[in-house]
C-alpha cells in the first residue's frame, strides 16, 4: 500500500510535535524544570497553570509521539512540585506554608486542580509501571478516601466532598476571602481580587468535585484494588441519583447534610461557580465538567449505560428551553429565581460526542450529526482526515512562531502565559488514530475504540513509521486502516481494544479472511510499505479497565 497522504501527514505531525515541544520547553523551563514565571496562588494564574502548559504532552506520547514529550514532561512535573512547594502566599490561609503539600495542591477548586493534573493522569497511559507515579496516584486518591487524617475531604455518610476548596490539607469550611481565590494583590490589577467578592460561600459539594474521581479511577486501573472502584461508584452513584431526583438538572451545591442546595437556601441552582453565580460572566458555570468525567468513568467500570442518563437529561432540559436568534439555536447557561437565562450557542459538543460514542444510539446524534469528525464517521465527510491534519500543521506553525516572538520575561510572566503557545495538541490524532473523542484538559481519562503498543520498543503508541485511521465506528465493529510508511523495515504493533482494554475483540477480517481473536488485544505484522483495512468485530465494556503494558 503506497502511503496515503493522511498517513504521511500523521507521521510528520508527530515529529513536529516533538520539535515544537523542545523549543517550548527551552524557552519556558529552567534547567531544574522550574517554570520561568512569577509564582502566584489562585484562580487567575496559579500552580495548576504550570502543568496546564503541558497538559496534552503525555497523551500525545502515548499515541506514538517522540520520547522528548515524555522526558520534558517529567522535567516540568518534578520541577513544578518543588517550585510550588516552596512558593508561598502569606495572605492565603491554605498557601502561607506552601502552595503544595505532600506534592498536591493544599486546597482549591477542581476547575483548576483538574487542569493541573491532566498531563499527570495521561502519564498513566505512557509509563504505567513507574513506581514513583504509582505511589503518587495512591497517595492522591487517598486524600479523597480519608486515608490521610490531615485531609478529611470526604463525608462517607452523606457521600459528599465537603467543600469546593479541597486538597492535601483537607476541605476549607470557612468563608473564602478574595485572596483565598485570587492570591496576593497585584499592583494596578484590583479586578484580580474583586471578581471574587461574592465567592465566599464554598461549603458543601459541587459538581466540579466529581473531577476527583479520576484519581481513584487511575489507582484502580493501576492496582486492581477494589476499594478505589467502590469509592468511585459510591460517590458518583450518589451524584447520579441526585441529578435524576432533581429532574435531570445538575445541582451546583449540596449542603453539608447532603441535601440539594443545602448551603444556598435549598436552591439547586445556587453555589459558587453555579447556575446563578457571576451573572456578568455567562461562561463561569461549571455544572457539567465534573459529571462528564465521572459518569463516563463509572460507565466504563460497570458497562451500565444508565450512568450517561444524567448528562442526557441535562442536555434535553437545556434544549427544551432553547431560543432561536438570527438563525442560531441558543441554550441557557444560567438558572435563577426567575428561571433560565444567560443564553449562548450550544457549548456541549464534547459531552454529546461522548454520549453518542458510548451508546451508539442514533438518538444521541440529534445535535451533532453535522460535527465534521462525526460526519466523517458516518460516511458524509470523506475529506476530513486530510483537512484536519492540514489545519493542525498550520496551528503548530502559528504556535511556534508565537513563542519565538514572545517578548515576555520571567519577572513579569504569569504561569498561564505559555499556554497560548503550546505547540502540542491531541484532539485530531485521538479522533483519527483511536476513534476516541478528545478528552480535553480538565483531568479526564481517555475513551477510545482502540489503542496501540510498540512491542519492539516496549512502549505505548504507534511504532515508528506506522499510521492508523479509524474510518467507521459501529455498535459491534469498527473499520481501521493501518499503514507502514517505511518502505524498508517491517513493523509489528499490538492493537488493544479500548484505551484500557475494556473491550473485547471477537474477530478481525482482512483481505477476505476472518481470524477469530477473542481477546483484549491482537498483534499485527506490517511488511515494508504495506497496509490494509481491518474490520474488527468487538464487544464493548466487557472487561474491567486496566493500566499496563502488554
Amino acid at each position: 500500500m503506497p502511503p496515503p497522504n493522511w498517513a504521511l501527514a500523521q507521521r510528520a505531525l508527530l515529529a513536529a510535535y516533538g520539535e515544537g515541544a523542545r523549543e517550548f520547553a527551552a524557552k519556558y523551563l529552567d534547567e531544574g524544570g522550574f517554570l520561568r514565571c512569577v509564582e502566584r496562588w489562585g484562580g487567575n494564574d496559579g500552580p495548576d497553570d504550570a502543568m496546564e502548559n503541558f497538559h496534552n504532552w503525555t497523551l500525545v506520547y502515548a499515541l506514538g509521539g517522540p520520547e522528548a514529550l515524555i522526558e520534558l514532561y517529567r522535567k516540568a512535573w518534578e520541577g513544578h512540585l518543588v517550585q510550588y512547594t516552596k512558593a508561598r502566599a502569606p495572605g492565603v490561609e491554605m498557601a502561607r506554608e506552601g502552595m503544595f503539600y505532600k506534592e498536591f495542591i493544599t486546597a482549591f477548586d477542581w476547575e483548576h486542580t483538574g487542569e493541573g493534573l491532566a498531563a499527570f493522569h495521561f502519564y498513566a497511559l505512557a509509563r504505567p509501571d513507574d513506581p514513583v507515579y504509582r505511589q503518587r496516584v495512591r497517595r492522591f486518591a487517598g486524600f479523597y478516601m480519608n486515608e490521610d487524617p490531615a485531609a478529611p475531604n470526604y463525608d462517607p455518610q452523606h457521600k459528599i466532598i465537603r467543600s469546593l476548596h479541597n486538597g492535601s490539607r483537607g476541605p476549607k469550611l470557612s468563608d473564602a476571602s478574595e485572596q483565598d481565590w485570587g492570591g496576593e494583590p497585584v499592583p494596578g490589577r484590583p479586578e484580580r481580587l474583586t471578581r471574587y467578592r461574592t465567592a465566599a460561600n464554598i461549603r458543601g459539594d459541587h459538581p466540579l468535585n466529581l473531577c476527583a474521581a479520576t484519581l481513584a479511577m487511575n489507582a484502580y486501573m493501576l492496582t486492581g484494588e477494589r476499594k478505589y472502584r467502590d469509592w468511585l461508584l459510591e460517590y458518583v452513584g450518589a451524584w447520579r441519583e441526585r441529578v435524576l431526583a432533581n429532574g435531570g438538572n445538575i445541582p451546583t451545591n449540596l449542603g453539608l447534610d447532603g441535601s440539594i442546595g443545602g448551603e444556598w437556601g435549598g436552591k439547586w441552582y445556587g453555589g459558587t461557580f453555579g447556575w446563578n453565580f457571576w451573572p456578568q460572566e455567562s461562561g463561569r458555570n461549571y455544572y457539567i465538567r465534573g459529571p462528564r468525567i465521572a459518569f463516563g468513568e463509572a460507565l466504563m467500570l460497570t458497562g451500565d449505560a444508565g450512568f450517561a442518563e444524567p448528562l442526557r437529561r441535562q442536555i434535553a432540559n437545556l434544549y427544551a428551553a432553547k431560543k432561536a436568534e438570527g438563525g442560531r439555536i441558543l441554550l441557557p447557561n444560567k438558572h435563577g429565581d426567575n428561571g433560565w437565562y444567560g443564553y449562548t450557542p450550544d457549548q456541549h459538543f464534547d459531552v454529546q460526542r461522548d454520549m453518542y460514542l458510548w451508546s451508539m444510539q442514533p438518538a444521541d446524534l440529534e445535535h451533532i450529526a453535522s460535527d465534521p469528525w462525526i460526519a466523517y464517521l458516518l460516511g458524509k465527510n470523506p475529506g476530513y482526515p486530510e483537512s484536519a491534519l492540514r489545519a493542525e500543521f498550520e496551528r503548530v506553525r502559528r504556535q511556534v512562531q508565537g513563542l519565538r516572538e514572545d517578548a515576555s520575561t520571567p519577572d513579569t510572566r504569569s504561569s498561564d502565559h505559555p499556554q497560548r503557545y503550546n505547540p502540542v495538541s491531541a484532539g485530531v490524532l485521538v479522533n483519527l488514530t483511536l476513534g476516541g473523542n478528545d478528552p480535553g484538559s480538565s483531568g479526564n481519562i481517555l475513551h477510545s475504540r482502540v489503542r496501540y503498543f510498540d512491542p519492539a520498543r516496549r512502549r505505548a503508541g504507534l511504532p515508528a513509521g506506522v499510521a492508523a485511521l479509524v474510518e467507521k465506528i459501529r455498535p459491534d465493529d469498527m473499520v481501521l486502516t493501518l499503514v507502514n510508511t517505511n518502505a524498508v523495515h517491517a513493523r509489528k504493533l499490538v492493537v488493544q481494544m479500548g484505551a484500557y482494554g475494556e473491550h473485547q475483540c471477537v474477530s478481525v477480517t482482512s483481505g477476505g479472511r476472518t481470524v477469530k481473536v477473542e481477546d483484549r488485544r491482537f498483534t499485527v505484522e506490517l511488511a515494508p510499505g504495506a497496509g490494509d483495512t481491518l474490520t474488527i468485530a468487538m464487544k464493548r465494556y466487557v472487561h474491567q479497565p486496566v493500566l499496563g503494558l502488554p
